[in-house]
């Protein structure tokens, strides 16, 4: 029979394992939804251009990043790009760059759809007051399309949270690493890894509520 104890896991736990691997985890987060944005923003204005030799390198960016496991990038980036640099990058700048080349493919994808989303009589209109096309879409277009997309945004960064736990792969000391050492430590990994599945929850279920009442008032404002 199991017998579970989880009477180790205490404060001296979440200080010296637990909290130095969820601020990573939430730093990654940060990094590569920022980043992700950006360049998923660039990539979708590339595809929207009408221009072959803009369309059709974004469009190849994107569709073969979103056919690739993520745990396949991070291992290529980790392996690849001391043997290209001739250093190493280390696990945890390596998982920055790769969450957030990797996240600016479907980042890209919501963009493109939130800015099709903004009628093309607003774009119209910004050309009828004599804007350019830059200033449209900076001033006009894409505050729109933010807004409207933002909580699908919201809802792929909260994946994106829960896509970090893969870095162990790298060795990058992460949330679930940290619960793995702890487990490692005091000799009860089905206690830790219950705790960490735990707390997974706890977080991504509380921002998928939030992110709910938001959808609500973006309508309203609608």
């Amino acid at each position: 029979m199991l017998n579970l104890d989880f009477s180790f896991l205490g404060w001296d736990v979440v200080t010296g394992f637990v909290l130095k691997g969820l601020l990573f985890s939430l730093q990654l987060t940060l990094v590569a939804m920022i980043g992700g944005i950006v360049i998923g923003t660039l990539l979708a204005l590339m595809r929207l251009s009408g221009r072959k030799w803009l369309v059709v390198p974004a469009q190849l960016y994107v569709d073969t990043l979103r056919s690739i496991p993520l745990v396949m990038v991070i291992l290529w980036f980790f392996l690849l790009i001391p043997l290209l640099t001739g250093r190493p990058l280390g696990a945890e700048v390596s998982a920055m760059i790769t969450f957030t080349v990797f996240e600016a493919a479907y980042y890209s994808e919501i963009m493109r759809a939130g800015i099709q989303s903004v009628p093309r009589g607003q774009v119209y209109a910004g050309y009828a007051m004599g804007m350019s096309y830059k200033q449209t879409m900076q001033l006009v277009v894409l505050p729109q399309a933010f807004r409207n997309m933002l909580p699908v945004l919201l809802t792929q960064t909260i994946i994106l949270f829960q896509d970090t736990s893969l870095v162990y792969a790298i060795g990058a000391y992460d949330l679930l690493k940290g619960f793995e050492v702890a487990g490692k430590n005091f000799n009860r990994p089905v206690e830790t890894y219950l705790t960490a599945a735990v707390v997974y929850f706890v977080i991504c279920f509380s921002l998928s509520m939030l992110v709910k009442r938001l959808q609500k008032k973006i309508a309203i404002i609608r």
